[in-house]
């Protein structure tokens, strides 16, 4: 997965707007790829680009697995992993910031009860442990590129991954669902079944814009737009505001001879933020840049200037909750 070339980010230059709010960025991920490296170093020059970022929250991406053992299991080499990345950052020797002060890992919920099993050597491998992500992004699409989780079609109704996911109730664990748009009607039953458990929904419910999807965008925030506001009548759902500027949004930033402004992204998903804010509120919503991933279309300073720009008018109060409070409590930081 390509990172953001810094010359090209550098071509658009922004004064930080509101450098003093606090931040807590809850989700990014780390990886050492052949290609693509991302880890504490490349992290920390991005949040220390001017904005106030205090703690984060790390979620996974398949990373750092262990290469040997029992099959289940491997993906708790990337807690184990992200724990010393954790434990650096909090020896303050790397600044004041917070680095994955949460950890949101991966279990496969396909493996019904017998998942509680993984579920406790993550909490074993960090006390930073706050839940899992099984993504369930699928499309028919041969142009969409379905999760890294391997996810099937229904698989959110499942049987099988329903008895891995009662799993999570019973441990207080929370889940962060990543799908794609047509998807969100899937969680809003899943949200409903298991009321006591707290879901967050990634990325704004995934709105496509490539192949069959592309240069349909009107019809596509229509639906989607309904389908989020019967999702957030779920009390137990939160959202994440933010990754929408990857390549399967549609808006080709990354494509572009310069990097979007600010202004630009506020003017292309502006709708999007909008109406996420009226139907979860401030409580409800929080701000996340999704870096390295949306680094391919805008720079660090320059997408946290665009989610200050769309709240702009909010109270103080409210932007402490989308900008800190509500991912701080909902990933249990201290």
């Amino acid at each position: 997965m390509a990172i953001g070339d810094r010359d090209w980010l550098d071509q658009i230059s922004e004064e930080v707007i509101e450098p003093e709010l606090a931040i807590c960025d809850p989700h990014h991920h780390l990886w050492d790829h052949p290609a693509s490296r991302y880890l504490l170093d490349e992290l920390l020059e991005d949040i220390g680009d001017g904005h106030n970022v205090v703690s984060t929250v790390f979620v996974e991406c398949a990373s750092m697995y262990r290469a040997d053992g029992d099959e289940a299991l491997k993906p708790v080499g990337e807690t184990e992993f992200v724990n010393g990345i954790a434990a650096m950052s909090a020896s303050g020797q790397y600044g004041s910031t917070r680095v994955c002060a949460g950890i949101v890992s991966y279990a496969d919920l396909n493996l019904g009860a017998e998942v509680g099993r993984v579920l406790d050597a993550h909490a074993s491998a960090s006390p930073r442990f706050r839940g899992i992500r099984h993504a369930a992004g699928w499309d028919a699409a041969a142009a969409v590129r379905n999760s890294h989780t391997d996810p099937f079609a229904g698989m959110l109704a499942d049987p099988a991954f329903r008895t891995g996911f009662a799993e999570l109730g019973r441990r207080g664990l929370s889940f962060d669902a990543w799908l794609y748009h047509p998807q969100i009607s899937e969680l809003t039953d899943l949200a409903r079944a298991f009321p006591d458990t707290t879901i967050i929904l990634d990325h704004l419910g995934g709105p496509l814009g490539i192949g069959p999807y592309q240069n349909q965008r009107q019809a596509i925030f229509d639906a989607w737009r309904e389908d989020i506001q019967a999702l957030s009548r779920c009390e137990n759902v939160v959202a994440k505001l933010g990754g929408m500027v990857m390549p399967i949004n549609g808006f080709g930033f990354h494509k572009q001879a310069q990097p979007p402004t600010s202004d630009t992204l506020v003017t292309a998903a502006g709708d999007y933020y909008r109406h996420m804010l009226d139907c979860f509120g401030p409580q409800r919503c929080m701000f996340e840049s999704n870096f390295p991933v949306d680094k391919q279309s805008c720079s660090y300073r320059v997408l946290w200037n665009a989610f200050k720009k769309l709240v702009a008018d909010a109270s103080a109060s409210e932007k402490a909750q989308l900008f800190h409070d509500t991912a701080a409590r909902v990933y249990r930081l201290t």
